[in-house]
């Protein structure tokens, strides 16, 4: 298991609308996510800053095929289109990403 962490931003007109979304992800989406080997998936809100923090725990064995698989995913692909409006994608993202990862420096049980 590989736990992982990402951030976005998220524009400050759009919270509600996001927050409304996520309320009731549709359910094709979430079985795409299990499919996809994410298990304790998580989004965080940093109001004023207006960043969200994604968290997940990947159980996989080819994180870049399952990510593959899911893109290719016409369902989630429409769900995009209702969340990717809402952010705002960091400056400083790799390339092809929409969500920054980040490098976990530290983890106790």
């Amino acid at each position: 298991m590989q736990r992982m962490g990402m951030v976005i931003g998220i524009k400050p007109e759009m919270i509600a609308e996001y927050k409304r979304l996520h309320a009731a992800v549709w359910p094709d989406v979430l079985a795409q996510i299990a499919q996809s080997n994410i298990r304790n998936y998580s989004i965080f809100l940093r109001e004023p800053e207006n960043l969200l923090f994604g968290y997940w725990e990947y159980h996989g064995t080819d994180f870049a095929a399952d990510m593959a698989r899911m893109a290719a995913d016409p369902v989630t692909r429409d769900w995009w289109t209702h969340t990717d409006p809402c952010q705002s994608p960091l400056v400083s993202r790799a390339e092809g990403e929409q969500w920054a990862m980040m490098q976990e420096v530290f983890h106790v049980d």
